[in-house]
């Protein structure tokens, strides 16, 4: 897998200072990194399951994190600057989080290819070496992490033309870190688990955020991933627990309650701008998937 092929953007490339740096081209082979600022609040957010393991690290700024299985029971972490997670489940997760400080709440995303983790495995265990399940972890300190992913930012951030034999050593350094100190005991599956491989999910999330406000078009979004429709959206849900379309409606609410919290925007301008063109349609939505209607939502704001 060649992360390097990746068109990854903003995920709402409409709010500004939203995603800082996306990686790009041939010294993040094997891996995919983008860095956000992240809102004070946030309500929601899915976080699809894929087979990469996917690090989020707190770059700066803290806050109250919480995060559950899709409709489970939420459960909560303070986390500060170069605090991590390291989600690994087949499953999707919902996040939820409000800052605690006034410094900007900055986070780096690091998915670490397939295939680096497998040269990890061998390096560690030896050619015979079986699959390696590695451990969830939820607010957690590592300062090695800490250390690699500091200099991993510097390449991303500031570094014009990045150093290709600098990432990939820290990526490959990354992956036996990982395996080494937070693989589980647990029987590693046979087959990787989720629906896409995290370049594509992230392809397909930048397509449907640029047209929230128009019909769903499949075959469209199948095409940027080279599926066919059916196979996408098996795909597609496998990774996020939602159908397509109903993912879609998760997206449309997210940024209706972003514009009415955030924004003096008519609420019938709200509800253009995620693609009802009916208001009494947009507020049957909203009441559905917030359990309030959009002005007693913005009336609590």
């Amino acid at each position: 897998m060649d992360f390097a092929t990746s068109t990854a953007e903003a995920l709402d490339e409409r709010v500004p200072g939203e995603l800082i740096a996306t990686s790009k081209g041939t010294p993040w082979r094997d891996l995919f990194v983008q860095m956000f600022t992240r809102r004070p609040v946030q309500d929601s957010l899915l976080i699809p399951a894929v087979p990469e393991p996917l690090i989020v690290w707190v770059v700066s700024g803290a806050a109250l994190v919480e995060e559950r299985p899709l409709e489970g029971e939420w459960m909560g972490n303070e986390v500060r600057e170069g605090d991590f997670f390291l989600q690994t489940s087949p499953l999707p997760c919902e996040l939820r989080w409000r800052t605690l400080t006034h410094e900007p709440f900055r986070v780096m995303h690091v998915y670490l290819g397939l295939p680096l983790i497998r040269r990890a495995v061998i390096d560690v265990y030896g050619p015979e070496a079986a699959n390696v399940q590695l451990r969830e972890i939820s607010g957690g300190t590592d300062t090695v992490i800490t250390h690699q992913l500091g200099i991993l930012r510097d390449e991303l951030v500031d570094r014009r033309t990045p150093s290709s034999m600098l990432v990939q050593g820290l990526a490959s350094s990354l992956a036996v870190h990982l395996v080494r100190s937070y693989a589980s005991e647990a029987p590693a599956s046979a087959a990787p688990h989720g629906g896409l491989p995290a370049f594509k999910m992230h392809r397909v999330l930048q397509a449907m955020q640029e047209r929230l406000d128009q019909e769903l078009d499949l075959s469209r979004l199948a095409r940027e991933v080279q599926l066919s429709d059916s196979h996408f959206s098996r795909c597609f849900k496998k990774s996020t627990g939602f159908s397509p379309s109903q993912y879609l409606t998760r997206l449309r609410m997210e940024r209706a309650r972003r514009l009415l919290r955030e924004t003096e925007m008519p609420i019938v301008e709200v509800g253009l701008e995620v693609g009802y063109a009916s208001p009494s349609h947009f507020a049957q939505v909203f009441r559905k998937e917030v359990g309030v209607l959009p002005s007693d939502y913005r009336s609590v704001r």
